[in-house]
């Protein structure tokens, strides 16, 4: 039974997860398939590197002011659990 309430919990976290992605994505005029393509692109890179944790992974696209009061722009912002670093020389 605890076995079923795992997968459940899972599911229901990434369908919100994909809510997240649609509603950020319609504000900025950029799809959820990009976000996501975006997103495995960058664990795929980072991993080389760092052992991240890709489950907690944030990737969101937002409009943010450049410097001028009404000029705003889409800008990438990415937050990244580390769970260990790798040195490679």
């Amino acid at each position: 039974m605890k076995l079923f309430r795992f997968f459940k919990k899972q599911t229901g976290n990434m369908a919100k997860d994909r809510l997240k992605l649609l509603l950020i994505s319609d504000r900025v005029d950029c799809s959820a398939e990009t976000i996501e393509l975006i997103k495995h692109d960058m664990i795929k890179v980072i991993s080389k590197y760092i052992e991240i944790d890709p489950d907690q992974m944030e990737v969101q696209i937002k409009k943010s002011r450049n410097g001028t009061k009404n000029n705003s722009m889409p800008a990438l912002f990415a937050n990244i659990p580390i769970k260990d670093m790798r040195y490679h020389v």
